[in-house]
């Protein structure tokens, strides 16, 4: 094409002359915008890597995006160094022949020239021999067909070198390239210094916190030292302290000492054994054990405490030792046979009093988890020491106080019939002479206040009785009178104060009605006044005013302020009375209706009161006859486990269900059984009905010791150490284990006698059962019961549960209980489970264990006894 453009135009030639230079000009762009990626790739790297190991490869990556630079290496060296340092080193003939040769041969080649003159180098095959020769260089491993190698700088001063090398002819390096890594050096070295910078910062943190740890752990053990050796010092006081006392049996100062033990090592089962030198024989004072609660005297033979008697020191004996001791005939085959189904391991140490061994006190344990140390000897064999002091302290303190009581006794019986021989002597005629107006008086007058009694008051209330049959006109009304808080004011402040309380009630009362009024006391803090010839009923009233306003004012007796306060009944004199006892009943009847409605009121008596009382005698007498029959309703129901979906232990209850009211309400039924004394016997027989089910399922040859039974345990059964032995008892003689038992006790009970209740509960818990707090979250004291009481369950109570889905609170509550159970050894039980919304709120905080009729319904005790099988989820 040969015709020219338009002016301002150019020609096909001058365009193809231009394009060259603009594909150059273009590719020298491309190259420096490839240089810019890799210096910002370089300064990401700085800031982001943390170890050098991974920034070499990741230069090596970036340097490899505009140049060949399948071989690549970096060298560091500082002139101090001893070795010349590969940190990164990638070669396809090289790589393992660099890292063989020594350091001082590797300055002698190219890397070592770069090093120590601080200059680049660019080689290839043409030029090698002549710059080796002039640089005074070698070729270390094989020769490349290219190289450039650059220095590393920092500042001035040379710290390394970076080279490429190419063994393919194909490849061949150019001067731009060397340019670039030149370019590209300076920007490395800071890179690597940062990198190197953090790295060395993080080994320092790391290092400084290895140490600041360590230091921590030595803390820690110093401080579990301190500890454990403040709690000896206490526990050496306290075994001194109650040596001192002279009060208290010698059985509870030997569990007091296991109790302090306790605290200084695991000592579930422990002994105190004595020598009886006239009969030969080994006698146990306390015995307290998993296995057996009781043990008798023994002669001497050879057993774990008659080897600690003849060696005469402490001795740690378990699994490891005793056959040796076997081989050696210094323990007798029934002991080995024991130790071996047990897997004891057993500390004794003797109790030496005046340098003569009394005795020995050991502790033991059963299993394989639960093995004594040396520490564990040498801590026993120095408690032992303040042991025999203190029980030889004891025993002398208590031999003297029997000594002195026996002679206090003998004085004060032969004073006291000394004292009234005299009397007999000198008074016999007074006396006879007075007792005749005495027993008059007393007959008819209470001894404290000198009121008229019952005897009197019924007297003269016939006589008003066969007065209004007489005379209708004639008004009478009986008022029954009883007093709030008496009961506090005697059990607080002593049984002279509340004399004293009494009197003066007797003389407030007596300045409210009419000269010719009689006022009587019939017993107790209950009094009665019959209001003789009133005119209106109004003035009745008047008078039941006047008696609750002054007694509402305060009593002052040494000092101290008491309020108390009064409850009235009133029963009119109708025609159609015959007794006195009749309108006192009446009376009394509407006593309690006051009471009931909120005390310090009066109430007169309606026919309503009388029926309302006759139901009552009824529902108790109906109450008893069922408890006879044994006719109750009996059910069990299922605590189960969310995890493992299985039955933790059944609890048994019953329910009354009415001839004709129907099903009693629980409520109602305890209060039918508290107010008719039958609540012992209420709780034997849903003990043997227990029983019952435990000997079915064992018949059935169902001897899984998760086969539990509950039942709801009344606090009267722990009122008196002897109905706790009763229970033990009828156990034992049921062939029971009483691990297969779970107790549960209401926290309402528990708060109205909770500080009588402790020594109970911790009786059953030796005995083996289990036991639960029920209804958790319903009393005042809750959190009390956790920390102080063995409990192994709580029970929630049923209204956080149904109130869980719309109550954070309530669900925060269960969290924290939760929470503290781990710490308390206790695990916690949500009951009344009625839905699965419910039930997922409770999984969702945590919760394992449930009962309710979601997770599952009561089983009939019939049902269950028919059965063949034990009932499941």
């Amino acid at each position: 094409m040969t015709e020219d453009f338009d002016t301002g135009q150019l020609t096909v030639e001058e365009l193809r002359e231009i394009i060259p230079q603009l594909q150059q000009l273009t590719e020298k762009y491309k190259r420096s915008e490839h240089i810019q990626r890799a210096l910002f790739d370089i300064s990401e790297l700085a800031g982001s890597i943390s170890e050098l190991s991974r920034l070499y490869a990741a230069i090596h990556e970036i340097i490899g995006q505009f140049m060949n630079a399948q071989n690549f290496f970096v060298a560091l060296y500082e002139k101090d160094d001893e070795f010349v340092e590969f940190p990164y080193f990638v070669d396809q003939f090289d790589e393992n022949v660099i890292k063989q040769i020594p350091a001082k041969d590797l300055l002698g080649g190219i890397a070592g020239y770069i090093l120590k003159s601080g200059q680049h180098l660019v080689l290839s095959e043409e030029n090698f021999e002549s710059e080796s020769k002039k640089r005074n260089f070698k070729a270390i491993g094989k020769t490349p067909v290219d190289l450039i190698g650059v220095p590393l700088k920092r500042g001035n001063k040379v710290i390394g070198a970076m080279v490429v090398q190419s063994y393919d002819k194909a490849v061949r390096y150019v001067e731009d390239e060397l340019d670039l890594l030149l370019f590209v050096s300076q920007h490395i070295v800071n890179a690597l210094d940062r990198v190197k910078s953090r790295e060395l910062t993080e080994q320092t943190i790391r290092e400084r916190t290895k140490q600041l740890r360590e230091i921590n752990d030595e803390l820690q053990d110093e401080i579990l030292e301190r500890q454990k050796v403040e709690s000896l010092q206490q526990a050496l006081f306290e075994i001194s302290e109650i040596a001192a006392s002279v009060e208290g049996e010698m059985s509870d100062f030997y569990a007091s000492l296991h109790d302090i033990l306790a605290r200084l090592l695991s000592a579930p089962n422990c002994y105190v054994a004595i020598i009886n030198e006239k009969s030969n024989s080994l006698e146990f004072p306390y015995y307290s054990d998993e296995l057996s609660d009781v043990v008798k005297s023994r002669p001497l033979s050879n057993g774990l405490t008659e080897f600690v008697l003849r060696s005469g020191k402490a001795e740690l004996i378990d699994t490891d030792r005793f056959n040796d001791l076997t081989v050696k005939e210094q323990l007798d085959q029934t002991t080995i046979n024991n130790m071996i189904k047990h897997n004891n391991s057993w500390i004794g140490s003797p109790l030496y009093v005046d340098g003569v061994i009394s005795g020995v006190i050991a502790v033991q344990t059963y299993g394989k988890d639960s093995k004594y140390t040396l520490k564990d000897l040498e801590l026993l064999k120095f408690v032992s020491h303040h042991i025999a002091v203190a029980i030889e302290r004891k025993q002398s303190a208590e031999a003297i106080q029997k000594y002195n009581l026996q002679l206090s006794r003998k004085v004060r019986e032969r004073t006291d019939e000394l004292h009234q021989t005299n009397l007999y002597l000198k008074k016999q005629i007074e006396e006879r002479k007075e007792i005749e107006l005495k027993l008059i008086h007393d007959a008819h007058h209470d001894a404290l206040t000198d009121l008229p009694n019952r005897v009197m008051f019924n007297s003269r209330l016939e006589l008003a009785v066969a007065n209004k049959n007489r005379y209708p006109e004639h008004q009478f009304a009986v008022l029954f009178i009883d007093l709030d808080r008496f009961k506090q004011i005697n059990d607080s402040l002593g049984h002279h104060t509340g004399d004293q309380f009494l009197i003066e009630v007797s003389k407030r009362i007596s300045k409210c009605i009419r000269a010719h009024d009689l006022l009587a006391r019939l017993g107790g803090d209950e009094f009665v006044i019959l209001l003789d010839s009133f005119d209106d009923f109004s003035d009745v009233e008047e008078v039941a005013n006047r008696i609750i306003q002054t007694l509402a004012i305060p009593f002052t007796f040494d000092n101290k302020e008491m309020f108390s306060g009064a409850s009235i009944g009133i029963a009119s004199i109708e025609q159609g009375y015959e007794s006195a006892d009749e309108l006192i009943r009446d009376a009394d009847a509407a006593m309690y209706q006051a009471k009931a409605l909120g005390r310090g009121r009066f109430v007169l008596f309606d026919t309503s009161m009388r029926q309302k009382l006759l139901e009552e005698l009824e529902l108790e007498n109906e109450f008893r006859k069922t408890l006879n029959e044994e006719n109750f309703d009996s059910q069990i129901q299922a605590i189960v486990n969310f995890q493992t979906n299985s039955v933790l232990y059944h609890e048994f209850f019953v329910r009354w269900i009415h001839p004709t009211i129907g099903k009693i309400k629980r409520e109602k039924f305890w209060k039918v059984a508290q107010g008719s004394g039958l609540t012992v016997e209420i709780d034997n027989f849903m003990l043997d009905q227990a029983v019952k089910v435990l000997q079915h399922w064992k018949k059935l040859g169902d001897n899984d010791s998760s086969r539990k039974i509950a039942i709801n345990l009344s606090i009267n059964h722990l009122s008196q150490s002897r109905l706790v032995n009763q229970i033990i008892e009828r156990v034992k003689a049921a062939n029971i284990n009483p691990s297969n038992l779970v107790f549960e006790f209401d926290e309402n009970e528990l708060n109205l006698r909770s500080q009588f209740m402790l020594p109970a509960i911790k009786k059953l818990k030796r005995s083996g059962v289990i036991l639960v707090l029920d209804n958790f979250g319903s009393g005042l004291a809750s959190l009390s019961y956790l920390y102080s009481y063995p409990f192994d369950y709580v029970k929630i109570d049923n209204k956080f549960v149904k109130s869980i889905t719309r109550s954070k609170r309530n669900y925060n509550l269960i969290r924290s209980v939760l929470a503290i159970s781990s710490q308390l050894s206790f695990k916690l039980i949500a009951e009344g489970i009625e839905n699965e919304e419910q039930y997922n709120k409770l999984v969702d905080a945590g919760c394992t264990l449930g009962q309710g009729h979601f997770i599952q319904s009561p089983i009939n005790m019939t049902t269950v006894l028919e059965q063949n099988s034990f009932p499941t989820r």
